[in-house]
């Protein structure tokens, strides 16, 4: 087998499509969540505290500029992302459930009349 067929087989497989997919939207999630942790959640973060600018904030120790505010903006993102992923999952979850709970749908017509003719040719 060519090492071509085998990539083309690999690459195909469902589990490597599944996840490709999964990363291409996990990134697109993680812009639009960085956007409204950057663009609306910090903005009235910092007005709450008295206009304080997180991603301003810097402690300078020699040549050394440590940016704690980029960090604090980080752990909010990551905060967030996790919060929005796991509401997702409870929803999905909530979902799965419904639809394990629905009872099954009544056989049709014809159906329950073989199982009536099953059972009284049973009891002769």
């Amino acid at each position: 087998m060519s090492i071509a067929r085998e990539f083309r087989e690999f690459a195909m497989k469902g589990n490597v499509v599944d996840l490709a997919v999964g990363v291409i939207i996990g990134a697109a999630f993680g812009k639009i969540v960085a956007s409204l942790v950057g663009d609306v959640v910090m903005p009235l973060i910092g007005t709450m505290v008295g206009g304080v600018d997180f991603s301003g904030l810097a402690i300078q120790i020699g040549q050394a500029k440590i940016q704690y505010g980029k960090f604090i903006q980080t752990c909010i993102d990551f905060l967030i992302i996790a919060w929005a992923i796991f509401v997702a999952v409870q929803v999905i979850n909530r979902l799965k459930r419904r639809e394990e709970e629905k009872p099954a749908a009544a056989p049709p017509r014809q159906e329950r009349l073989l199982e009536e003719i099953r059972d009284l040719l049973k009891k002769k």
